[in-house]
């Protein structure tokens, strides 16, 4: 038997090539289990037109990073579909990153365990 791949779309591939240092920074934090033993993957699609930055499927959580580029009423629409779909988005502004890193992944900690201790 041959293993099963998963497939991503080309835009989260893409996104997963062209990552942010800011993503950089949350990735090397996240990935392998490393924080808190949850699993995220990266660059994450869901439905058919959106990709979350970091998902955690076993909370149905998502972390997004937001740069000067995010505009909050754009991403409303986005944020309601996700949260329709049962996840708990949390965003977080790059400058919150760069300043206190610590402060953020203790937040997506706190954030996994009110949602898995359900």
């Amino acid at each position: 038997m041959y293993p099963v791949r998963r497939q991503i779309s080309r835009h989260a591939a893409r996104l997963r090539r062209e990552r942010t240092d800011v993503e950089q920074i949350i990735w090397l934090a996240v990935r392998n289990r490393r924080l808190g033993g949850f699993k995220f993957r990266e660059q994450h699609t869901i439905g058919d037109h959106y990709v979350a930055d970091f998902t955690c499927l076993e909370a149905m959580l998502i972390v997004e990073l937001d740069g000067s580029q995010h505009d909050p009423k754009i991403d409303a629409p986005r944020t309601a579909f996700l949260e329709a779909k049962g996840y708990q988005v949390l965003r977080f502004w790059n400058n919150d990153i760069i300043e206190n890193r610590d402060g953020v992944l203790e937040t997506i900690i706190a954030a996994f365990l009110a949602r898995t201790a359900k």
